[in-house]
């Protein structure tokens, strides 16, 4: 009974947000742009003050360099694994590689995370993360570009890089994790006082994360078969490169604790950015209804984590 207790005191909130986020929309109690506006708070200013907490606090070795390039190779075998089984199997979107590479870490894999493991040890899930950001703020966005009708803008994609606030929170994060600043800061209890603010700032995040998802969780009108293919080819890809990358890191790192940060990862869906990138509406139909079904996947993953205790 206590083990039931606790899957449910994990599962419960998040299934509660995903509901009272599709009653907002089923009854209009947030528009729209409201919506847009909560994922602007999230991407712009709470998911920000989470990386900045998680890398300042990680004590850097020779593991935090390889362990990003190893996820960026893993994206870019995902990708080239997704374009070459899509021709395989004569699946009709060029969105297909796209859909089975990249993960949605930021609006739904730190929330998932710290709600099964607490986010005291953000940081392991944040150390798999950053390959993967990477990997979809140059090569995935470029390859986009290169596939559609406009034009790939190199320059244009390394300035959004520059600015955008998860990468300038993750490089402020690793300059004061790396030089020590952060350590040299405990004494004084000024350590202390970053904890307290960025922990305040980030603290709404996961609640309004999973509010926007389950307000966009829209599951009528799904062309099933299709879409079944993809999301099938995705974890299927994802089982494959997932194992083979764990089995790698406790090759060289037995000690490292990053299974469980590796497991949610690559249970997450692909970036929710993709829809954006659709050059017709069947093509933004069918990308959408493959991050609703992976979104759920993703969301059924969790509660298997949760309720196997891992």
């Amino acid at each position: 009974m206590n083990r039931t207790m606790e899957v449910l005191q994990t599962v419960l909130p998040v299934l509660l947000m995903l509901g009272i986020g599709m009653l907002c929309r089923a009854r209009k109690l947030i528009s729209r742009e409201g919506v847009n506006a909560l994922k602007s708070v999230v991407v712009n200013i709470a998911l920000p003050a989470v990386l900045l907490n998680a890398f300042a606090t990680t004590r850097y070795t020779l593991m935090d360099v390889v362990i990003p390039l190893m996820m960026f190779g893993v994206c870019l075998a995902a990708w080239a694994l997704g374009k070459a089984a899509g021709k395989a199997l004569k699946l009709p979107s060029r969105f297909v590689p796209f859909l089975t590479t990249g993960f949605e870490a930021g609006m739904l894999g730190y929330a998932l995370f710290n709600m099964l493991y607490g986010s005291a040890r953000t940081a392991e899930f944040a150390r798999i993360d950053l390959g993967q950001v990477l990997f979809v703020f140059t090569l995935y966005k470029l390859l986009l570009g290169f596939g559609g009708k406009e034009k790939a803008d190199l320059g244009g994609l390394l300035k959004e890089m520059a600015l955008s606030p998860i990468i300038l929170a993750i490089a402020a994060g690793v300059l004061l994790g790396a030089t020590g600043l952060y350590r040299a800061l405990e004494p004084s209890g000024l350590a202390g006082v970053f904890d307290a603010c960025t922990g305040f700032i980030s603290a709404p995040t996961s609640a309004i994360i999973l509010l926007t998802i389950g307000y966009d969780l829209v599951l009528s009108d799904i062309p099933w078969r299709e879409t079944g293919k993809v999301v099938a080819l995705r974890y299927g890809i994802m089982l494959v490169l997932g194992a083979a990358f764990i089995g790698l890191m406790r090759l060289l790192w037995p000690e490292a604790n990053l299974t469980a940060a590796t497991v949610v990862m690559f249970i997450l869906p692909p970036p929710f950015v993709l829809p954006v990138f659709a050059d017709d509406a069947d093509q933004r139909v069918y990308v959408s209804s493959a991050l609703s079904v992976s979104t759920v996947v993703a969301i059924a993953g969790f509660g298997v984590l949760a309720a196997l205790g891992i």
